[in-house]
């Protein structure tokens, strides 16, 4: 029989998500279980089996697993120091950042059919694992889930092109996440790419949904959000560094993105968020 797993015993008292961690003993789960939450882990360490409905698959350490509710599974330890970091997400966090970035629709959280599994190596997994130290550090509330959640999707999603995007797109939209290349903005981008202008934003539009200067606001505000929140900073040498020096433009794609002032975003994740020692 399936155990169902209920987001009100573990998200209580305003919690929007729930970090956890765990040893995986070596021995066959029993049955699988579910949830009324999103979820997702990484192994941290060893080798893990991830037991599916529809088979087993084996993950090792920098291993992403992105689960939505009701999707069934059980985990299971191979060999000895099998570590895994989980999270538990309220399904409200999970649904309004799908509203207000329609880009990750069919991805991670949001794909359709098995659970979505990504990778990390170890740098990324090193930074993967500071970030978690914050999150745990902080008050667990709508804001920390999404400045933990966001800067990962959309890196993430960002890799995971449709298969039908074209090699040289997909190589300078990658290529866009370089700061040489955003603080020029979307002529950056077009630039790399060495082709019309008009031909690039008609192919992103396509493929993507976005237009070049779309695109790279989206990447220079994820660099601002970090930037906040991890440097002393003023506000304007932040702006200068996405390469907007106009601060009405920068405060209004700002918001436009997270919803509140650039200040009021590093006051409150300063508050909430203690730098691990």
């Amino acid at each position: 029989m399936t155990r169902k797993l209920l987001h009100k015993d573990i998200l209580q008292n305003g919690l929007q998500v729930h970090l956890a961690r765990a040893t995986l003993l070596p021995i066959r789960p029993r049955a699988l279980h579910t949830h009324d939450f999103y979820e997702m882990f990484w192994v941290q360490n060893g080798i893990v089996r991830h037991h599916l409905e529809s088979g087993i698959e084996t993950l090792t350490e920098g291993d992403i697993v992105f689960l939505q509710p009701g999707q069934s599974h059980a985990l299971q330890g191979r060999g000895e120091h099998a570590l895994i970091v989980s999270l538990c997400i309220h399904p409200t966090t999970i649904r309004a950042l799908a509203k207000r970035h329609p880009s990750v629709q069919g991805h991670l959280f949001w794909a359709k059919g098995d659970p979505v599994r990504a990778f990390r190596d170890i740098r990324q997994l090193a930074a993967l694992n500071q970030t978690a130290v914050q999150l745990e550090r902080s008050l667990c509330d709508t804001l920390a889930a999404e400045a933990f959640l966001l800067p990962l999707c959309a890196e993430l999603t960002a890799e995971a092109f449709d298969s039908e995007l074209p090699a040289w797109l997909a190589q300078a939209c990658t290529a866009a996440k370089d700061p040489a290349v955003f603080r020029n903005g979307s002529a950056g981008l077009v630039a790399i790419t060495g082709k019309a202008h008009p031909h690039v934003s008609r192919m992103m539009r396509k493929h993507l949904g976005q237009t070049p200067s779309d695109y790279i606001n989206s990447i220079r505000m994820r660099h601002a959000a970090r930037a906040l929140t991890t440097d002393s900073e003023s506000i304007s040498a932040i702006a200068a560094d996405c390469g907007i020096p106009n601060m009405s433009h920068f405060h209004k794609l700002f918001r436009d993105t997270y919803e509140m002032t650039p200040l009021q975003y590093r006051q409150q994740l300063q508050r909430q968020v203690v730098q691990p020692q």
